[in-house]
């Protein structure tokens, strides 16, 4: 490793070496341990005589900076200061105060009892099977890894999810339709870019995932609130002028509810009359527990408004950062220049071997295999949901369950009640961590992550915090709200 020494200043070279060397360990660039170059080494690179670095390293030494090992080199100390704190400098302006309002999410550790939301099982992923496929598409030249790639993403992965979703979801498409992206969160952003202008009128559920009211807010939207109720999104509550609605029809997120047909239809014909784009958000409906599931928006879409975002974060593993947009074709050309302008393009090595494990049917089988571990885990969650004073919603996909707290709980009810199984290793959020307006409160459980002989310990601790009374009789709001848990998206 290249050690950068700044000894532009001229005069006694030594004491500059000395300062740069010094100040290098103090703010943490060098820290405990690291092998600082061979003296000749360093001369050679900062061009000064050999003698003179010898003489910086012994004066280091002797301050307890560093340490001379024979036969293996000059080391910073263990005991060498703690890095100095950087100051925080000029307040730069941000472009929007979401910026300084929406929560960083941190790794953060496993719950004894996890429930939380947006996590699939990863110990049911095949890793085997992916590090064959990795490995030999690393190895080929197909995919001409010595070059950049079309934005769009590779042209065989393009045609292998076209064709997925075509036989899965009834989703019309083709390869020149679908954009590779970096998960959900990522084709949402980029229909965003390309269709909101500062001002428009965004319509989003409610309750609903945080991180795309913020992201439509960074782009100078005006986002606005829509109800869901158990048949979905309540499309007349939609306003007239909005310029987008997004929607998660198949699995409502967080609630599980599926907007009925003829409300989708409606939405759709909202959208034709008042020139409205409609963002399909199918994050998770790969796992279904009953019936077949109604036709997609896009499937059912005459008049191209439809924009389609799929997955693989909840199918296969977040950490494959890997999702799609189907685009109408009107929206074709400026997604993938946003795509360009984003970030270019993904790793080819990743979306060929992903190419490869839906062209073998990996991933069917996958969902097959894993479909049934969280069937089983929905089945004991649901049978202990029922044993609880909550009020479990009807839901039949995807890998969380919600539920609401009785009739007269207070609306906060469901934050003091996460908080307290937080403190007990529960991992389950508050409906309200997901809400805008005044709700009924509620619970959100997650199942995917659950290790299934858990279940049933985990409620029967969350049963004994219910039992207690805690928040169910109305009192001062507590200070605060308990942040949702990333999507994973």
């Amino acid at each position: 490793m290249d050690l950068t020494v700044d000894l532009s200043d001229r005069g006694d070279r030594s004491a500059a070496l000395y300062r740069a060397l010094r100040d290098a360990i103090r703010d943490g660039r060098l820290g405990p341990g690291d092998r600082l170059p061979a003296s000749r080494v360093l001369a050679s690179d900062v061009r000064v005589a050999r003698s003179t670095v010898a003489g910086v390293y012994e004066r280091l030494v002797a301050e307890g900076f560093l340490e001379a090992r024979v036969g293996a080199g000059t080391f910073v100390t263990a005991v060498a200061p703690e890095p100095r704190a950087r100051a925080e400098g000029a307040l730069l302006p941000r472009r929007s105060w979401v910026w300084g309002a929406h929560p960083v999410s941190g790794e953060e550790p496993t719950p004894a009892y996890d429930f939380r939301v947006g996590i699939p099982d990863a110990g049911l992923f095949p890793f085997d099977t992916w590090r064959r496929l990795l490995a030999a598409e690393s190895r080929h030249r197909e995919h001409n890894p010595g070059a950049y790639a079309p934005p769009g993403g590779l042209p065989r992965l393009r045609e292998a999810i076209a064709r997925a979703v075509g036989y899965s979801r009834g989703v019309r498409a083709g390869a020149d339709d679908v954009v590779v992206t970096s998960g959900a969160q990522h084709a949402i952003n980029l229909a965003a870019r390309v269709l909101v202008e500062p001002g428009d009128v965004v319509a989003v559920e409610d309750p609903g995932a945080p991180f795309v009211r913020d992201l439509f807010a960074s782009y100078g939207a005006r986002v606005v609130p829509v109800p869901v109720d158990e048949h979905g999104l309540v499309v007349s509550a939609v306003p007239t002028d909005a310029r987008i609605i997004y929607t998660t029809p198949s699995h409502q997120f967080p609630l599980g509810v599926a907007l009925s047909l003829p409300r989708r239809r409606d939405l759709l014909d909202h959208a034709a009359r008042h020139g409205a784009a409609v963002i399909e958000d199918d994050y998770d409906s790969e796992f279904r527990f009953s019936a077949r599931p109604l036709e997609t928006l896009h499937g059912l879409d005459e008049a191209g408004r439809v924009l389609y975002v799929g997955t693989f974060s909840k199918s296969l593993i977040p950490s494959l950062r890997t999702g799609y947009l189907i685009t109408p074709p009107s929206l074709r050309d400026a997604l993938l220049a946003a795509r360009q302008l984003d970030d270019g393009y993904g790793p080819l090595h990743v979306q060929a071997a992903l190419a490869r494990f839906l062209e073998e049917g990996l991933l069917a089988r996958h969902v097959r295999k894993a479909a049934k571990v969280y069937a089983a885990r929905r089945d004991l969650l649901r049978a202990g949901l029922s044993e609880l004073p909550l009020e479990v919603v009807p839901s039949s996909a995807g890998l969380h369950l919600a539920a609401f707290l009785p009739d007269g709980a207070p609306p906060w009810a469901g934050d003091e009640i996460a908080s307290r199984a937080r403190d007990h290793g529960i991992g389950v959020e508050p409906l309200a961590a997901y809400t805008v307006a005044p709700h009924r409160p509620g619970l959100v459980f997650g199942y995917g992550a659950a290790v299934t002989e858990s279940i049933r310990p985990g409620l029967q601790v969350l049963g004994r915090l219910l039992a207690d009374g805690s928040g169910s009789t109305p009192g001062p709001r507590p200070p605060g709200r308990a942040a949702a848990a990333p999507a994973g998206r």
